[in-house]
């Protein structure tokens, strides 16, 4: 077996398993486009566990504008502070272990897809690390409106 150390732009290339085995163009660009669509759900996969994050931590009530804080009736209506720990929802211990287990998950399947990504790009193949890096750009791109609306 012949392993390059350095990158090539060839059209023949094994993939990951003997059976994804690249002859030619035409294999290379539909290995180069899937290689891109596996690094456009890893770029998705690390939003979804932010959210998922972020969706576990309980929120507070809205406070009141500060301006409305100068009338004496806006000041006997508004919660103290130490009412306000408790006005924030907690979430049932079975709905806590099924986000929990969600998240293992996905931190398990995004794991996983992270190696087999740089053992794509270990195989040194010119196009296969241009399908990684512009699968990389176009999943931040998409996914960062996505993390944005949610934070």
């Amino acid at each position: 077996m012949n392993m390059s150390m350095h990158f090539v732009d060839s059209s023949s290339v094994t993939l990951l398993f003997k059976f994804w085995d690249v002859h030619g163009p035409a294999g290379m660009v539909l290995s180069v486009f899937v290689v891109l669509l596996l690094t456009v759900f890893y770029e998705l996969l690390k939003v979804l566990k932010v959210w998922l994050g972020e969706q576990a931590v309980p929120t507070p009530p809205p406070r009141h504008p500060p301006e409305a804080l100068g009338s004496s009736d806006a000041l006997a209506s508004s919660p103290s502070e130490s009412s306000l720990g408790s006005t924030v929802q907690q979430e049932p211990a079975k709905k806590k272990w099924l986000r929990h287990s969600l998240q293992a998950a996905i931190h398990v399947i995004h794991v996983t897809l992270g190696y087999m990504l740089m053992l794509c790009v270990m195989s040194y193949n010119v196009w296969i690390f241009l399908g990684v890096i512009a699968g990389s750009i176009i999943g931040y791109f998409v996914a960062f409106p996505l993390f944005s609306r949610y934070s």
